[in-house]
């Protein structure tokens, strides 16, 4: 899950928000080894009931706006980095969206 390496590309990180398959003391061990993270458990409150989880959702909404590029939706591409290249292209479009069209 992480290691040094991922703590060298990401220094400004300070807490990875998980879902409950997280919790554990692997997860903690990992996060303890591989610098000064916090992994924060979200956790929901009633099991057949919708409620907004905090941080969670914002992962869900930009999963699903990401999943509207029709070259997304399926795995069409044969290999890993062309996948890749396109899910930073759809990123980078999303960005642009949001940052020349403010509703």
């Amino acid at each position: 899950m992480l290691d040094k390496r991922t703590r060298a590309l990401f220094p400004f990180i300070q807490r990875i928000f998980a879902d409950a398959g997280y919790q554990g003391s692997r997860a903690a061990l990992t996060a303890a080894e591989s610098g000064d993270w916090i992994i924060e458990i979200v956790k929901r409150n009633e099991l057949h009931t919708f409620v907004v989880l905090p941080k969670r959702w914002i992962v869900e909404r930009t999963i699903a706006w990401l999943n509207r590029c029709r070259r997304l939706a399926r795995d069409w591409e044969n290999l890993n980095r062309k996948a890749l290249a396109f899910l930073h292209l759809a990123s980078i479009r999303l960005m642009l969206r949001k940052l020349c069209n403010p509703v």
